[in-house]
């Protein structure tokens, strides 16, 4: 009589189902993990301005100048008061050399219209946001979304005097 030995292992059929739950659950993680890639880059771009932000306050400060921010449509630049000439050049720091935003990003400025602006209106480079060597800064309040029906919004702002405040989606209620 043959007596059959039992072997042990796996059958192809319980392979291919563990191959099948552990690829969905990967998926599911890299899903998760990833989010939106839009939404990431949103953040990063103003959490760059806002550092750079904060450090053109401190430098202002630091080395009793003015410095400003200028926006455009699709770029932003921080420029410094020259005092002998009396008007804005572009700042010869490398930190705040000129940087451009992603096409999918809006901003909206609320930004004080009769705040003090240090040159005429006539000059070129006449920043939006002065942060003074006294430390204070235009009043401002920057928004920044994913076009222009998107409701992620990120809001740097400053009622300036206080420091500048980055209110994050979830965030709205604070500081209000």
């Amino acid at each position: 009589m043959q007596v059959r030995s039992r072997q042990a292992g796996f059958t192809l059929i319980e392979i291919l189902v563990v191959l099948v739950v552990v690829g969905l659950l990967a998926s599911l993680a890299v899903f998760t993990m990833g989010g939106n890639s839009q939404q990431r880059e949103l953040e990063s771009e103003v959490r760059e301005l806002f550092l750079l932000m904060q450090t053109a306050s401190e430098q202002a400060v630091l080395n009793n100048m003015e410095l400003g921010l200028k926006l455009e449509e699709d770029s932003y630049q921080f420029v410094a008061y020259q005092d002998q000439t009396a008007d804005w050049k572009a700042s010869g720091e490398r930190l705040f050399r000129s940087r451009s935003l992603p096409e999918w990003l809006t901003v909206t400025e609320f930004i004080e219209s009769d705040a003090p602006r240090l040159s005429s209106s006539e000059d070129a480079l006449l920043p939006d946001v002065v942060f003074f060597s006294s430390g204070e800064t235009t009043p401002f309040e920057l928004e920044f979304t994913l076009g222009n029906g998107s409701d992620t919004m990120h809001v740097l702002s400053s009622d300036g005097v206080s420091p500048m405040e980055w209110r994050k989606p979830g965030d709205e209620g604070h500081g209000e």
